[in-house]
């Protein structure tokens, strides 16, 4: 049997989504409850993408199997599964789908919003939920920024050095910065992403904001192709995966 479920979590606790030898992990949590819950040690899971240290989602989908289990009712594994996993991972809904289907198929595209907490002084609230920078954001100039960056382009600038990824181009559809009070938030909506794109995105943003980094420059450092010409990489404590868009044809024609 297998089920896709939508869940919502804080990653401050978590080296990431994947599972990690001796590390704690969200799959990891959610295998260990998926067994409780099953009554099966065979527990395989697959998620929708993958998220870094630190890193929230308020929206991420798992796929969770196991040969010859119960069938359970969608609102009772909502139920079950949120009585054993910690309160830093909930369960929001829970659809039974066919052995075919594969979550990744079904993606087709994600939102990411990165908070900024621009006050002079931290604030315990948005403690590892924002990036804490005390000086002084332009947030419209960053906007203006955010606007040269939708499109398709290759964004292998943005891609963290090391990466192993040959098709770095991608399809942005949406990247703006507002603020609300103290708060700045940067939204990015694209086809794909690439590992640790939206941070250095962030970061280069940041770094128009300081003077370091021109609008022109941003045009130049997509041409490149060259990491080194980016912004740095914000830490991943302000960054949440916002909405994940799903190809509901598909997800219609496997949900049982």
């Amino acid at each position: 049997m297998k089920y896709l479920i939508k869940i919502a979590y804080l990653g401050t606790s978590y080296c990431g989504f994947q599972i990690q030898p001796n590390n704690a992990t969200v799959q990891g949590e959610l295998e260990k409850a998926a067994r409780s819950v099953l009554n099966r040690d065979n527990i395989i899971s697959s998620g929708c993408s993958r998220t870094d240290a630190g890193v929230h989602a308020r929206e991420y989908y798992v796929c969770i199997q196991s040969d010859g289990c119960p069938v359970i009712a969608n609102d009772n594994m909502t139920k079950a599964m949120n009585t054993f996993l910690p309160d830093d991972i909930c369960v929001k809904q829970t659809w039974a789908v066919k052995d075919g289907f594969r979550i990744k198929r079904a993606v087709i595209g994600k939102r990411y919003e990165y908070v900024i907490n621009n006050s002079k002084t931290p604030d315990p609230f948005t403690f590892d939920r924002a990036f804490f920078y005390p000086r002084n954001i332009n947030a419209e100039l960053m906007n203006k920024g955010a606007e040269i960056i939708v499109g398709r382009h290759d964004f292998k600038s943005f891609m963290a050095s090391g990466s192993e990824i040959e098709n770095t181009v991608r399809n942005i559809s949406e990247c703006r910065v507002t603020r609300e009070g103290e708060l700045v938030r940067i939204r990015v909506a694209a086809d794909g992403f690439l590992y640790n794109m939206v941070r250095i995105i962030c970061g280069t943003l940041i770094e128009m904001s300081e003077g370091k980094i021109s609008l022109d420059d941003l045009t130049s450092i997509l041409d490149s192709r060259d990491r080194k010409t980016a912004g740095r990489t914000l830490p991943g404590c302000g960054l949440f995966l916002d909405e994940v868009f799903l190809d509901g044809d598909y997800l219609k024609e496997n949900i049982l």
